[in-house]
Formats: structure tokens, sequence, C-alpha cells
């Protein structure tokens, strides 16, 4: 559950820190007072796009802080192990800064992490059902979605292999597209590689060639500098009086110390070692200078050489090594070019085995959707009794798509119909829903879906539209049912959801100092009754309408006791 939420220079929030309950918690206050705006910014604290017209005018950056509490099997505490952040007593920390740059720096517990990590997080975190959901549920295409929601475990594997499959068929229908292309646009391409194949070829490159003749072309330029300090530094050791003749009087000494003292011995030994290897050293450095040659048709060679590496890696590679890869790689295709007739066979054959064991993959999914509509429909009439819909009649219609087309979801469609009066033909929601019967829908459904989206907090903003009377008596039920599973916070005009509330939280302006800001605090019990007194006269709260407040509170408690 969402425990405490800190929001800093957020629209007309100045700054404000909420502290959130179990169970149901209901946001009331006047229209504008700012009960949207928290919504808007949990819903980017878990990923939702950001933009500067968010950050509150005169301040820099935008600040929104969640504290959030888990079950230990929660798939939060997984993923975090695996970003390497601890997570101890099941408490996780997110924030989320939006700077006047444009730029959003994301935190969990502290630790930098991208926005996608915070948006993939948040979807275990958070559901937010707002007024773009009610418009899901009119948009015949998200169908399908919501019921592979429904049937979570029992299509996720079929599904998978499904998509696995179709991955493959999609990138190999591609190879033979690109195989089937304008002839001659291939015959172009197959001119212009076979000449960059050539061209590479006849420079006949070595790997790492380039870098051997940079090291041989230093020590050719730089001959005369090369003879003088491997001459200069054989002469500082060998000769009379130079450096091994005085290491050599040394170990003279240091044996007949050793002599006197055997604990010497060791260093003895040290000194002799160091002799023998500057003797040795001195050898090579007369070898080395004395077989030193200055070759410059070789060093002109080596400059010609380069030049033509030069040219070529401008064209193909910043390495010959690069260049090399190029290569092969043209090879390849002008392989796949030049047997081309042979290859778009061996690639049809593929595709054609891979539609049928997509065709096989794609009919078990479609079995699934089949059982799981009839399913999600036994479902949605088991709620909507409870929201008076009783008579009202709803079906999934499954249809596969035209001319054997394949697609990422799979071959079928699915639209949602509805008789909302006896004696009516099923017809497409879209069409016959009123938005009073949309908001009944789709609460039903998140009833259904909410003990098995294992999500930590619901948010329903203004669910309640276009409902009133015992319908709205229904929903407030409903919706305290879901928070009995899960924490809800709720925005709501309606004084039946309002007093089924285990928190009630209200909204509103204040004007300092010629700036708006947005305040919330929690209502005692009595102010409770005045808030929902407001709530049903909508304009002057009278005694009778505290006694109506005083009966919905009374009433709710008595449901909440038999529930």
């Amino acid at each position: 559950m969402l425990v405490e939420l800190s929001i800093k220079n957020f629209a007309i929030i100045d700054e404000l820190t909420v502290s959130l309950n179990k169970g149901l918690t209901v946001l009331t206050g006047e229209t504008g007072a700012g009960k949207s705006i928290i919504i808007d910014a949990i819903g980017l604290l878990v990923g939702g796009r950001g933009s500067t017209e968010f950050i509150r005018y005169g301040a820099n950056r935008a600040e929104i802080e969640g504290l959030f509490s888990i079950e230990q099997d929660h798939p939060v505490i997984e993923k975090a192990k695996s970003l390497g952040i601890d997570v101890e007593e099941g408490m996780i920390v997110v924030r989320r800064d939006l700077t006047t740059h444009g730029k959003s720096i994301c935190r969990l517990n502290g630790k930098l992490v991208t926005l996608g990590i915070i948006r993939e997080i948040g979807q275990t975190l958070v559901d937010i059902h707002g007024q773009h959901e009610h418009q899901a549920l009119l948009q015949q295409e998200r169908h399908i979605s919501f019921l592979d929601s429904f049937a979570k475990s029992s299509l996720k594997p079929t599904k998978s292999e499904y998509q696995s499959l179709f991955k493959k068929f999609s990138n190999v229908k591609n190879q033979l597209e690109q195989m089937n292309k304008n002839e001659q646009e291939l015959a172009h391409r197959l001119d212009l590689i076979q000449y960059q194949l050539k061209e590479i070829e006849k420079a006949d490159l070595r790997p790492q060639e380039d870098e051997g003749l940079l090291v041989e072309k230093l020590k050719l330029a730089n001959n005369e500098k090369l003879y003088k300090a491997l001459h200069d530094s054989y002469n500082s050791l060998y000769g009379e009086g130079k450096g091994l003749d005085w290491i050599h009087n040394a170990l003279s000494h240091v044996e007949e110390a050793a002599g006197i003292d055997p604990e010497l011995q060791s260093l003895v030994e040290t000194v002799s070692n160091c002799y023998y290897l500057l003797e040795e050293a001195s050898f090579t450095l007369s070898h080395q200078f004395e077989n030193l040659e200055f070759d410059p048709k070789r060093l002109e060679m080596i400059e010609t050489r380069l030049n033509e590496i030069s040219f070529l890696k401008k064209k193909y590679g910043t390495s010959v090594n690069e260049i090399l890869e190029y290569a092969a790689k043209v090879e390849d295709e002008l392989d796949t070019l030049v047997n081309k007739e042979d290859r778009i066979q061996s690639l049809q054959i593929e595709l054609d085995a891979l539609r049928l064991d997509l065709e096989v993959e794609a009919n078990a999914l479609s079995a699934i959707r089949k059982k799981t509509a009839m399913q999600l429909s036994d479902a949605v009439h088991e709620q909507l009794q409870a929201l008076y819909m009783e008579k009202t009649k709803f079906s999934v219609e499954m249809n596969k798509l035209p001319n054997g087309r394949f697609t990422e979801e799979g071959v079928d469609t699915a639209e949602f119909y509805l008789s909302p009066n006896p004696g009516e033909p099923l017809k497409p929601l879209s069409k016959v829903a009123s938005g009073g019967e949309i908001s009944r829908i789709m609460l039903a459904m998140k009833t259904i879906f909410s003990s098995g989206q294992g999500v930590t907090s619901l948010i329903f903003d203004e669910v309640d539209t276009g409902v009133s009377g015992r319908v709205a008596q229904a929903i407030a039920e409903k919706i305290h049912q879901i928070a009995t599973k899960s924490q809800v916070l709720c925005i709501t005009h309606l004084p039946q959801v309002a007093a089924m509330a285990d928190q009630h939280l209200y909204i509103c302006k204040q004007q300092i100092e010629e700036r708006t800001k947005t305040n919330v605090r929690q209502l005692s019990n009595e102010e409770k009754v005045d808030e929902i007194a407001r709530m049903i006269s909508g304009v002057e709260v009278t005694e009778l309408t505290k006694e109506h407040a005083n009966e919905l509170l009374l009433l709710a408690e008595q449901i909440k006791t038999n529930t």
C-alpha cells in the first residue's frame, strides 16, 4: 500500500505530505481544489508522462516521493535485487523529480534508475483508473487486452509461445519481401558490393596490419634518435668507471661484508643478480644499436601502404579489422544475392513451416480466449447484479481476423456487446451504453480483476460519473468491497461513496500572498458529517442534510460490519 505521499512544487501544490491508511480513502472537495492534481502526481511518480507544465510557477523543479509497504513475495523485491537495491522491512521509496529543463530524475530507495524501470515497477504498485479507461471500454481494439487480463496465467504460456513464433515468422517474412524487391534495385546493390569486395580484396589486408605499420614507421622515422638513445644507454653501463664497473665494486664490498656477517648473504645475491641482469642488458643494447639500419625505401613503402589503408578506412571502417569485418559481411550478402532464387526458395519453405506452427499456437490461443470470454461474461453478469443492472446482458464476441492475417496478439478480435433492456438484441457496447452504464461495467471489471492483479493500490478518479440514487449506493458498496482486498484511493462527488470511507481527506485551495496553493487534511468524524452534508445539499448545509449525512454514515458502518 501507499503509506505516505510527499509532493512539492507540483501544479498549484506548494508543499504537502499525506499519510494514507489501508482500506478505502476518499478525496473530496470543491471542483478545482486540486483532487485530480494529487492523482496526477501519483501517476507521474509511477512512470507517467512528464511535462515542464507540471512544475509550479516560479519553481526550478517539482518533487514527488512515495513510501510503499509491500508483501514479501511482491515482484518489486526481485526487481530491486537485480538492480542491487536493498529492500528492508518491506518498504520501498519511489522518488521522481521534474526539472524546468524537461529532465526527469528517478530514484528507487535512493538509487538512480531509469524512467523505464520506474514505469515497470509502478505498474505493480498502483493501478489508476480515470476517464481514459472509460474511453478504453468504448474502443473495440482494446477489448482483447481486457479479455487477456482476465485470463491471467492460463493464457500466458500459450501467448508467450505464440509471440515468440510470430517474431520469427515476421523476421523471415521481411527477409523474403526484401529478396523480392525491385530487380533493378537489387542489381545496383549487387554491382556496388562486388566493387567494394574487389577493392578490399585487392588491398590484401592482414588483421591489425595498420597498427604494426605505425609502430615500424615511428621506429624508422626516428632512426637517429633511437640510435643515440641506445648508444648512450650502453655507454652509461659498460666501460671503465661506468655503471657496471661501480656495481661490480659494490658486489665485491658486500661479499666482503657477508664474510663477516652471514646474515648479509641475501643482500649479496640481490646485488649479484642485479649486476648480471644489467650486464646482459648492456650486451642487448650493444646488439641493438650495432644492427640498427636506416632504410628510406622501407619508410616510403610503409607510408604508401598506410595511405592506401587510410583511403579504405574512410569508406569501410575505422581500422583494418573493421574493414575485414565489413568485407565478410558483404561477402555473405553477395552470396545471398548471387544465389537469390535458392535463397528465396529456402526462405519460402521456412516461412510455410513457421506459418503452420503459428496456426497451431494461434488456434490454441483462440480456444483459451473463447473459454475465457464465457467466463468473463458470467463474472460481469454476477457483478452487474449488485449494481442494479440485473436485466442487462453482457457478452464477449470473438471473431477471426480476415484473410488469415496474423498479428502479435494472435488471430482474434474481441468486442463487448450489451443489451441494457430485456427484449433488445445484443449490440456493440460502444453504441448502446450510457455514461452510467459504462461506469458500472468498468467498476464490475475492476472488482473482477483486483483480486488477481496483485497491485498495491487502486485509484479511482471519479469512477461514479453519470450515476445517482440507489445505483450510487451500489457503487459505493462495490468500491468498499474492492478496498477489503487492496488499498483504494477514490476521488468522488457522491456522498454514498464518501460515507463508506475508512479515511476521508478534504482537499481545498487557499490564497496566500496572491498565490494559490492546495491543502489536504484528514476529517474528523464530526467534519465528515459536515462534508457529506455539503455533498448532499450542494450549497447550504442544514440540519436536515446533516441528519441525512448521519444516516448515510450509519448505513455505511452496518454494511462494513456485515461484509
